[in-house]
C-alpha cells in the first residue's frame, strides 16, 4: 500500500469518526440538556408524564425534570421554554396556548391518547335512583343544562354555605377548564342561581365527587375522562346546545362574550411542545408522534392508583413493567432493551 493511500485511509477514518461524534453530540439529551415537563397535577396528566419522563431517562439518558404549577402558568412556560414538554395537552381549550400557537411558539406532537371527553354531570342515581341503595329518582326528567335554572333543580343541589343557591362543583382555579365552565355558567345564565365552587386541587374535586357518590347525595360538576373516577362511578353528562366554531370563540377567550353557550368540542389531545425544542431534539419528537396510550390502558392505570393509594411514580413504573406491548413500539429496540433492564 501506498503512503499517499495509507495517509488517505487514516484522513477517511478521522473523518468518520468526527462525524460519529457531531452525531452523538447532536442528540438533545447527549449535549446534557435537561427534558424539563409540566408538572400536570391531573391523574391521567401526572400518570403519562412519568412514563414519558422514565422513557426518555432510562431509554435515551436524558436529564428530566418536572416542573410544578397550574396548567395556565405550564403553558406559558411552555411557550417560553422553560418547559419542553407538556404532555397531555387538550387543545383549542386555551386562549394562552392558542396564541402561542399563533405565534409558533409551540407545537402539538402526536396524540396522547384518543377518544377523551368533558362536560358537566350528575350521579345516574340523581336521575334513575338506585334501588339498590333505596335511593329515589331525586330529578327523572332532568337531561339539559338548560333545566338547570329550574327552582326545583336549584334547591336540589344546594349550596351548603349559601342555602340560596345551588352549587357547581368547578375545576381548581387556574386549570383551563375553570374559566370555561366559568364563562359556561355566565353565559347560561347560572351564575346567579348557583355558587361557582372551585375546590383547591384536582385531588379535593375527585374526593368531592366521591364522597357525595358514596353517600348518595346530589352533586353538579364538571368532569372528563379518561380518569378512574370515570371508570368506578355510573354518571350522566347533562345536554349543551351544540357546538359551534363562532359560540367557543367567545367562550375560550378569557375577555370573550357570554352570550350564549355550548358542548365542548370533540377532543383532540396531544404532546404540546416548544418548537425549538422541538427543531432541537427530532430523536425525541420521534418517540412522543408514537406515544399514543390507549384509553383503556389509561383507566385501567389510574384505577389501579385510586384502589392502592399510590402515586403516579408507582403506577408509571408498574405501566412500564407490565405493559411493554403497548410502549415498546414507540421506542427504538436499543431503548426498549435498556428500560427493561432499568426495572428488574
Amino acid at each position: 500500500m501506498s503512503l499517499t493511500r495509507i495517509k488517505l485511509t487514516g484522513l477517511a477514518a478521522i473523518m468518520m469518526l468526527g462525524a460519529s461524534t457531531t452525531g452523538a453530540s447532536a442528540s438533545y439529551c447527549g449535549d446534557g440538556n435537561t427534558v424539563k415537563f409540566a408538572g400536570i397535577s391531573w391523574e391521567s396528566g401526572a400518570f403519562i408524564t412519568q412514563v414519558m419522563m422514565k422513557i426518555l431517562e432510562k431509554g435515551y439518558d436524558c436529564q428530566v425534570d418536572s416542573i410544578p404549577g397550574n396548567s395556565i402558568t405550564l403553558e406559558q412556560a411552555t411557550a417560553n421554554n422553560d418547559i419542553q414538554i407538556f404532555a397531555e395537552e387538550w387543545l383549542g381549550r386555551s386562549d394562552i396556548w392558542n396564541k402561542a400557537v399563533d405565534q409558533g411558539k409551540v407545537k402539538a406532537i402526536g396524540a396522547t391518547f384518543v377518544g377523551a371527553s368533558e362536560g358537566w354531570f350528575v350521579p345516574d342515581y340523581v336521575i334513575k335512583g338506585d334501588e339498590k341503595r333505596g335511593i329515589e329518582p331525586m330529578a327523572p326528567d332532568l337531561k339539559s343544562v338548560s333545566q338547570l335554572s329550574d327552582p326545583k333543580i336549584v334547591e336540589l343541589f344546594t349550596d351548603p354555605e349559601e342555602p340560596s343557591k345551588g352549587r357547581f362543583l368547578n375545576c381548581p382555579s387556574g386549570w383551563t377548564c375553570e374559566g370555561i365552565s366559568s364563562a359556561k355558567l355566565e353565559a347560561y345564565q347560572l351564575d346567579e342561581h348557583y355558587v361557582n365552587f372551585r375546590p383547591g386541587t384536582g385531588t379535593a374535586l375527585d374526593a368531592a365527587i366521591k364522597s357525595a357518590y358514596l353517600q348518595g347525595d346530589p352533586i353538579l360538576f364538571y368532569y372528563w375522562s379518561p380518569t378512574a373516577m370515570m371508570g368506578k362511578f355510573n354518571l350522566i353528562q347533562l345536554d349543551e346546545p351544540a357546538y359551534s366554531d363562532a359560540c367557543w370563540e367567545e367562550i375560550s377567550k378569557s375577555d370573550g362574550k357570554r352570550e350564549q353557550g355550548c358542548a365542548f368540542p370533540s377532543v383532540d389531545v396531544a404532546y404540546g411542545v416548544n418548537s425549538t425544542f422541538a427543531d432541537e431534539a427530532p430523536e425525541i419528537i420521534s418517540v412522543l408522534e408514537k406515544a399514543t396510550f390507549p384509553l383503556d390502558e389509561v383507566n385501567g392505570s389510574l384505577a389501579y392508583m385510586s384502589d392502592n393509594s399510590v402515586d403516579a411514580d408507582v403506577v408509571a413504573e408498574e405501566f412500564l413493567k407490565t405493559k411493554a406491548d403497548v410502549w415498546g413500539p414507540w421506542v427504538t429496540d436499543e431503548a426498549k432493551a435498556k428500560i427493561e433492564e432499568s426495572l428488574k
